[in-house]
């Protein structure tokens, strides 16, 4: 363990258990003496760490004109349950598709984590306990990634190579990017489009290479980017939006009630126990796709676009294939 971990290690042991014997401070550094009480000096006398030592406690701790009050080391301070807080929240890091590359600029303050925590066999235990599933990722190359956060950060103008998959041609586009979005496994970049002149979203699978121009991003108001992008249901960009009210089962109502299905959604519990939710939508498609979910438990009032449409066909041709596989049987 360096100095500096060290040092960080037995200020927060003092801060987590209020007073901390000379013994314990060795068990939990594994050093000698003669170092821990250079770290102490150096803690006190160099970082100005209010660290007294009591005899009626046999301990160390803050002095009294410190206590209830939180003084910080220079640099990153955690408390033992934030850096346990921020073990897992690497765990879900490492899940989101991106090559590895969050956890890999992160590994740094890992390490230096670990030595803080000093206890691997908990970490360990801890890391084994965490478990992400992750079904149908889509993967972006690290320097993709890299490149767009960059980009983003530093409100830098880019030229990607980007294939739409819908009609499964690469296009180029001057694109000045203004928000990543992570959304059920998949990346997203929501960009102003320099060819098409309007906010467009960009999946950054789907790039297939990006550049930096050199020139500096145009920037757009966060508020019309949020009017503009996130009006409708789900992932799909678009500032008119149509509206469908759905009504759920009092089964399903015990769980959907406490659902966010969208921001701007409307939803009220009727005295029988049915939930009524009414949801905006620029798209049809995942909504409906959603819906199909609760199958039996929820029906729809009223749509202003297509998604009742959408329900009822794939409805219909779900039992079509049902009765067919009946037939055949």
């Amino acid at each position: 363990m360096t100095k500096t971990a060290r040092v960080y290690k037995i200020e927060m042991l003092i801060r987590n258990r209020g007073h901390v014997s000379f013994q314990t401070l060795l068990d939990e550094l594994e050093v000698s003496p003669a170092t821990l009480k250079r770290d102490l000096d150096y803690l006190r006398d160099r970082l100005g760490a209010p660290i007294e030592y009591d005899r009626s406690l046999n301990g160390y701790r803050f002095g009294k004109e410190y206590r209830g009050q939180r003084h910080e080391l220079p640099g990153l301070w955690f408390s033992e349950p934030e850096l346990f807080s921020l073990l897992m929240i690497n765990q879900l890091l490492g899940d989101l598709g991106s090559d590895g590359v969050i956890s890999r600029h992160l590994q740094p303050l890992l390490d230096r984590i670990h030595q803080m925590l000093g206890k691997d066999s908990d970490i360990k235990v801890l890391l084994k306990r965490v478990k992400i599933i992750g079904l149908a990722r889509r993967p972006v190359p690290s320097h993709v990634f890299e490149l767009i956060g960059e980009a983003l950060l530093k409100r830098r103008r880019l030229h990607l190579r980007y294939l739409t998959r819908g009609r499964g041609v690469a296009s180029q586009r001057d694109v000045s990017p203004q928000r990543l979005i992570h959304y059920r496994h998949t990346w997203y970049l929501d960009a102003w489009c320099h060819s098409r002149e309007r906010l467009l979203r960009f999946a950054l699978d789907a790039i297939e290479d990006a550049t930096d121009t050199g020139s500096r991003a145009k920037d757009v108001p966060v508020k019309q980017v949020e009017s503009e992008m996130d009006g409708g249901y789900g992932i799909y960009a678009g500032d008119r939006v149509d509206w469908v009210t759905l009504m759920f089962s009092p089964q399903a109502a015990r769980w959907v009630r406490h659902e966010e299905w969208h921001p701007n959604q409307k939803g009220q519990l009727h005295a029988d126990g049915r939930y009524q939710l009414a949801i905006p939508y620029s798209d049809p498609t995942e909504l409906a796709m959603d819906i199909l979910r609760h199958a039996g438990e929820v029906s729809i009032v009223s749509d202003t676009g297509k998604v009742a449409e959408i329900v009822r066909s794939r409805t219909r041709n779900a039992w079509e294939m049902l009765s067919a596989q009946k037939d055949a049987g």
